[in-house]
């Protein structure tokens, strides 16, 4: 059996248990060894692979799963060096061949050894595992197909110099650990302090859902593109009306530009005084990330706003080359203004300072884009062409008036409203 304890570049495993449980019973089935502490821990590690396959949706060879989850998730010197970029020689890549040395014979392992420890049975169906759904908790299930196929490349490379290209390969493509292999995270705490925790169900919006808007959509994908190229780009701000497709924009980049390294970290005003502990971990990473905040606006007594102010421009510490904040709001200016602001008595003696501090926020955004309303004979196109999208054969006649009965029912003229109608026509068919 591999020796794991002469890992060097993947010596500190997360999730490893299984790993080291099943090399010690190996070790020791070799040498006759073996009583009931290391029959339980063989039931054990079956028990934890069969977890394994229930958290992540695998199927088929759950300990070659496993074994390449270890490697997926591992963030070290190496694995960190080739996330986008990838690596093609060198003396670190030389270290990380002779660990894979290693895993290339984890992989091959046959089980068939430990046959009078448990029923053979057992170890026949975990190696040829069917799952009851194709769900996962933790990833997509487009990550996950990736991570199983990348295991099957793995067992069957041929030399230790395909089982590494294969690897290389996948860290170059998605990137490695959490932020390689998930799309956007939220903040949450524990005990140890702020911690970006990934979020697993995105909706897969794509920009061509959303019906209209091309010059706001250009915009947005020119700054986006400057971004992830190195050029210099804009934080940006999307304002305008309710329902007219801003977030929605904003989750369509997000899926359009995650191969090429994209990620989106979302933050809500509560949290902006833990934005630079977030920065502080992301800033040497390989990705372009974009600090999301949705329906962004201040009242008169929210003060969360110095925070962003410090964060985006004016800190002493320069914002990171791969970071940038896109934000919408229905305001443009973000912080609520009263008329007494310019021109009334407040006991302010200094009015001009109080409306510069209120918009020196949206000042710090050097892209602003406008996402107005839709007027009637807008409305009523995006109607038809999602009633198209989705398969609905009313006569248009009929479903434009069907419509227009809606917006004046639901909430007005916008994208939103031509959405729920259609879903309202698409349940009842």
């Amino acid at each position: 059996m591999a020796k794991i304890d002469e890992l060097i570049i993947y010596r500190n495993l997360e999730n490893s248990g299984v790993l080291r449980d099943v090399v010690e019973v190996a070790e020791n089935f070799n040498n006759n060894d073996l009583n009931g502490e290391y029959k339980n821990k063989i039931i054990s590690a079956v028990h934890q692979l069969v977890n394994f396959a229930g958290i992540y949706g695998f199927e088929k060879n759950l300990w070659q799963n496993y074994l390449t989850l270890l490697l997926v998730n591992n963030e070290n010197v190496f694995s960190t060096a080739c996330e986008i970029k990838g690596i093609e020689e060198g003396t670190l890549l030389n270290l990380a061949m002779h660990d894979f040395l290693i895993f290339r014979e984890l992989f091959t392992y046959d089980f068939k050894n430990l046959g009078n420890l448990i029923d053979s049975s057992v170890f026949e169906m975990i190696l040829n595992y069917k799952r009851v759904d194709d769900s996962g908790k933790a990833f997509n299930k487009r990550i996950r197909n990736c991570i199983c196929e990348l295991s099957c490349r793995l067992a069957n490379s041929k030399s230790i110099v395909e089982f590494t290209q294969h690897i290389v390969d996948f860290y170059c493509r998605f990137g490695v650990g959490k932020l390689g292999l998930h799309k956007a995270f939220r903040i949450a705490h524990d005990e140890s302090g702020v911690q970006i925790v990934p979020i697993t169900n995105i909706a897969h919006v794509n920009l061509d859902d959303l019906v209209g808007y091309e010059s706001a959509k250009k915009k947005l994908i020119e700054n986006t593109e400057a971004f992830l190229s190195g050029k210099r780009a804009n934080n940006c701000l999307l304002f305008g009306d309710a329902g007219t497709g801003k977030s929605s924009s904003i989750k369509a980049i997000l899926n359009r530009y995650y191969e090429d390294g994209l990620r989106i970290i979302e933050v809500y005003k509560h949290q902006f005084r833990d934005l630079n502990d977030v920065i502080a971990q992301i800033k040497n990473r390989n990705y372009k990330f974009i600090i999301y905040m949705d329906d962004l606006s201040f009242e008169d007594f929210e003060t969360e706003y110095k925070y962003l102010k410090a964060v985006i421009e004016g800190g002493l510490e320069k914002k990171p080359q791969n970071v940038l904040i896109y934000a919408t709001s229905n305001r443009r200016h973000l912080i609520k203004e009263q008329f007494s602001d310019r021109d009334g008595w407040t006991g302010d003696l200094h009015k001009t300072d109080t409306v510069q501090e209120k918009l020196s926020l949206s000042a710090r955004f050097g892209v602003t884009i406008y996402f107005g309303s839709p007027d009637k004979k807008q409305f009523e196109n995006i109607v038809k062409v999602l009633a198209q999208r989705y398969g609905i054969t009313l006569p248009e006649e009929e479903l434009l008036a069907a419509a227009n009965r809606w917006e004046l029912e639901h909430g007005g003229l916008s994208g939103r409203t031509a959405q729920q109608f259609i879903d309202y026509l698409a349940g009842k068919q």
